[in-house]
């Protein structure tokens, strides 16, 4: 019999260690396990491992440590840097710890690490209740909270973090913790906003409100509207109450129903209101809007919230080339607009666009240095995205995110939303935490002093 090899002693060990598969290359079903949600992204890890619970992870973060193995976290696989996955490392996948308890009497949901936005919300929509939670329905929970979680109910209720009220998190050398205001403050603190720097997050707490029926949906202008559009929105959202939310799109329209055959594929741009005040003064609030236009298409009534939260899902599935960058913006000046307006008129396709999302109202009255995320005056998060099947246009479609964020960038905030840019460096990351990065730097030290957890957008541990 010939002896096992050294690596192969080492997996055999943390087989028996663990619950969850080990997948490994040459298995049948590696290349689904390596795949990530952005398919410009194409790494070969070593070893992937889908943990089943909580004594896997601690197992996996061990066996990553000891080895000195670079060590990728997989939640929902949505991240568009790919830090989900990992060149010849170990992928910690936990998409098999997906479950959701919900408490109604308390208004709090309990959702595992490896749990999606879609099955958060379809556990809360029985009770009548929400969190706030993404514009997608298949992104992470762990993944889209830990960078801060902006969604249609951020106006009213916050961002993501400000309704997290707890983490069971493991820890570079194998500890569980759990985080919160009266445990281990210090890392509850990093954890809202800092991104997976700091452990593996196996399960996350939410406080709940009370949001069933939204009127919520798009209304859509033709594209030598967009100045005017752009400026009405801005000011409907100034003097809304915080139920109303809307998010601005540049876009090309999608070919199919519900939209109208003479508007397929012409580019547009829209809003996608979402208020969840009373119906009755639903109509009151969007006026202005609808006598801007009148809009070319708008589908604007009832739904229950999850429908919207999954409206888009057909056009945001994985398999895509993804490329994004990313902005805050505390203001849209005439001439922010007018560089809005002459690059969002070039959107490449329907997978593409140029998003602005409110984060103001209630998550914009949270104090800067409260938690991690620390742009609480900016008043959108901007994307800036291309995606296609095919890779022959990426250069192309990258040309167009790059040329329209140098030219809508000098009218930003400065930094920008960590879940919406991918790896583009330390300086990109600072101006994400501007004065709040010492504090996490000095965090990342005590929890990760040899930076395990680095594949993200990583803060370096304090020298």
């Amino acid at each position: 019999m010939n002896a096992m090899t050294a690596v192969e002693l080492d997996m055999a060990g943390l087989e028996a260690q663990v619950r969850g598969p080990l997948i490994r290359p040459g298995d049948e079903d590696y290349d689904t396990a390596r795949a990530v949600h952005n398919a410009m992204i194409d790494r070969r890890p070593g070893l992937v491992v889908r943990a089943t619970d909580v004594a896997d992870v601690i197992a996996v973060v061990n066996f990553a440590r000891d080895k000195d193995l670079r060590l990728a976290v997989r939640g929902g696989g949505h991240n568009v840097a790919g830090s989900g996955t990992v060149d010849d490392g170990v992928v910690l996948d936990l998409s098999p710890m997906n479950g959701v308890k919900v408490d109604p009497v308390n208004r709090i949901v309990v959702a595992e690490g490896g749990r999606t936005w879609g099955g958060v919300d379809h556990a809360t929509h029985a009770f009548g209740l929400a969190t706030p939670g993404g514009v997608v329905s298949t992104t992470g929970v762990g993944g889209l909270t830990l960078g801060g979680g902006t969604g249609y109910l951020t106006r009213r209720y916050g961002l993501s973090i400000d309704n997290l009220l707890s983490a069971d998190v493991v820890t570079a050398n194998g500890s569980f913790v759990t985080a919160s205001e009266d445990q281990n403050s210090d890392l509850f603190w990093a954890l809202r906003g800092g991104g997976g720097n700091f452990g593996v997050v196996t399960s996350l707490t939410f406080k709940l409100h009370p949001v069933d029926m939204i009127i919520g949906g798009p209304m859509l202008w033709h594209i030598e509207d967009a100045p005017g559009a752009m400026r009405m929105y801005e000011q409907v959202l100034a003097k809304a109450p915080d139920d109303l939310n809307g998010a601005f799109a540049f876009l090309i329209v999608p070919p199919g129903p519900p939209f109208p055959e003479e508007l397929q594929l012409k580019t547009m741009c829209g809003i996608v209101w979402c208020y969840t005040g009373a119906p009755e003064d639903a109509d009151d609030l969007l006026a202005p809007a609808r006598a801007f236009g009148p809009p070319a298409f708008e589908l604007v009534g009832p739904m229950p919230h999850p429908v919207l939260q999954s409206l888009f899902d057909g056009i945001a599935g994985p398999g895509m080339q993804q490329y994004w960058k990313a902005d805050f913006f505390t203001e849209l000046t005439d001439d922010a607009i007018a560089a809005h307006v002459e690059h969002g008129a070039k959107v490449p396709n329907i997978f593409s666009g140029l998003h602005l999302y409110p984060v103001d109202g209630a998550a914009g009255r949270v104090a800067a240095d409260a938690t991690a995320y620390s742009y609480r005056e900016a008043r959108w998060a901007e994307v800036i995205f291309a995606a296609d099947s095919d890779p022959a246009g990426n250069d192309a479609r990258r040309k167009w995110v790059t040329d329209a964020w140098d030219a809508v960038h000098s009218f930003s905030a400065g930094g920008a939303y960590v879940n919406f840019f991918g790896d583009e460096g330390t300086d990109r990351v600072r101006a994400a935490y501007r004065g709040n990065y010492a504090r996490l730097a000095e965090t990342k030290k005590r929890y990760d002093p040899t930076n395990l957890f680095r594949l993200n957008q990583n803060i370096e541990p304090a020298g």
